[in-house]
């Protein structure tokens, strides 16, 4: 063989090699889906959960661009746009698919009864179907639940230890949802043993949110108490000015709210459930089935008190509430 052909075909191998790589990595490229029904791309809270599920999948040596790919879609709470994004996500034929809240989870298990699915921030996910039993899901989807209906009657319990001269109270809840549904049955139960008179309002649109309680918030002695759903997390920065330019006490579902400006939270740590989720889609992109692993309820929940909030609204946060917290925002 001559010097020069010996020299192209040297050349020709070493182009060849990174095309090679390249292929072989493609190939051991595995796919996951991340569908949040109430998520908006935008919010500081929806990076913040990406970034930390990120984080948690890289310490199980899972690196986006090497060996793993993410195809993230937010629903912002809009049926219409779940839909869409999860005949997208099956259609992708994904290794795994993290679905967050309710919203997204139900659509998705319409679509497929195949595709492994890890599901953080739903409630009572057996009573709506979703599993057949927390010990043992039985189908293609397991996860987290972020909590169970009773916790909803200690939002108003703490709702009137933060603010005694509250006496009605406007719930914000989404009636379209079983959970929506199941939280409001809680709080009414509740509601009149602790002196306290609560008014449901849907959470479907602004307009309806606005108009319902600017109605109620003029009128005094009034609290409000935000459902968890994935529509108040889309319309969490209005409801959260609402209850400031009427001065309503309010207490929500999730630290993020109150991190932006509401007065008070009791829920599930969702940064958490976030970390606990990638461990599940680790296990599930190891060979195990999403039937063998067990719906989690969480062990503990966080009360977060916002104090400039209740400086503002004239409040001043008995001692024993503000030690219980496992959180002060000042």
């Amino acid at each position: 063989m001559n010097r020069r052909r010996f020299i192209t075909l040297l050349g020709g191998a070493a182009a060849a090699w990174p095309l090679a790589a390249r292929a072989q990595q493609r190939e051991g490229m595995r796919r996951i889906g991340v569908l949040a029904g109430g998520a908006v791309a935008t919010d500081t809270d929806t990076h913040q959960r990406n970034a930390v599920f990120a984080k948690s999948l890289q310490e199980l040596g899972w690196i986006i661009g090497r060996n793993v790919q993410i195809d993230f879609r937010y629903g912002m709470g809009d049926a219409a746009n779940v839909r869409k994004y999860v005949e997208e996500l099956v259609a992708l034929a994904l290794d795994v698919v993290l679905a967050s809240g309710a919203s997204a989870l139900a659509p998705l298990l319409q679509a497929t009864r195949t595709m492994p699915i890890v599901f953080v921030a739903v409630a009572d996910s057996v009573g709506a179907g979703f599993v057949e039993s927390m010990a043992r899901p039985g189908g293609n989807a397991t996860g987290f639940m972020q909590f169970e209906y009773s916790l909803s009657g200690k939002w108003l319990e703490l709702l009137k230890e933060i603010a005694p001269g509250v006496t009605r109270v406007v719930v914000l809840r989404d009636p379209a949802t079983t959970a929506g549904v199941g939280q409001f049955a809680v709080i009414q139960s509740v509601a009149s043993s602790i002196g306290l008179d609560v008014r449901p309002v849907n959470v479907r649109d602004a307009g309806e949110i606005e108009r319902a309680v600017t109605a109620t918030g003029h009128s005094p002695n009034v609290g409000l108490v935000v459902t968890a759903s994935a529509s108040s997390l889309v319309h969490s920065a209005l409801i959260i000015t609402l209850a400031e330019r009427h001065k309503l006490p309010a207490i929500y579902p999730r630290r993020s709210f109150v991190a932006v400006g509401g007065l008070i939270s009791y829920g599930f740590d969702a940064l958490d459930q976030v970390r606990q989720a990638a461990n599940y889609v680790d296990r599930i992109l190891k060979g195990e089935k999403p039937a063998d692993l067990p719906v989690q309820a969480p062990t503990k929940y966080e009360l977060v008190i916002n104090l400039k909030t209740a400086k503002t609204l004239g409040l001043e946060v008995p001692p024993t509430l503000l030690a219980r917290a496992d959180e002060v925002i000042e």
